[in-house]
């Protein structure tokens, strides 16, 4: 699970700080493989909820200043994101640390973070590229 150049969206801000996320993101599910302690799994997935948040600000400043068209659609996206991942901390923690719920964490994690850049984010590089 790592950030390709085919997942690039062509804004370098945006470009580093999914890279950073695929790597963190691939920390959790090492750290799920490897059964590592409850407490370093749990330390990732703050850091993840925390990232996330900080990324999704980040990025829907950007799309106001570039006057995004897809902006709505990327803000009830992201929020829709930010509850899935506070509903998966919370799970992780009612289960005990089980590693099903990490798991299910990683793939929730990789699909979405796939399939919004390749769907959603591109179209952000792609509107900037349209207005040079």
């Amino acid at each position: 699970m790592r950030w390709t150049s085919d997942l690039a969206v062509g804004v370098k801000e945006i470009d580093d700080q999914h890279k950073i996320w695929f790597k963190k993101a691939g920390q959790l599910f090492e750290a799920g493989k490897d059964r590592r302690a409850k407490e370093v799994i749990g330390e990732l997935l703050q850091f993840l909820d925390e990232y996330t948040k900080m990324h999704f600000a980040d990025e829907e400043k950007f799309m106001r200043e570039i006057n995004y068209p897809g902006y709505a659609e990327q803000k009830k996206a992201h929020s829709e994101f930010i509850q899935r991942l506070k509903k998966l901390r919370q799970d992780y923690e009612a289960s005990g640390g089980s590693i099903t719920v990490i798991i299910q964490a990683n793939k929730m994690v990789v699909n979405w973070l796939i399939g919004h850049i390749s769907r959603m984010d591109r179209k952000i590089g792609e509107f900037v590229k349209s207005q040079k």
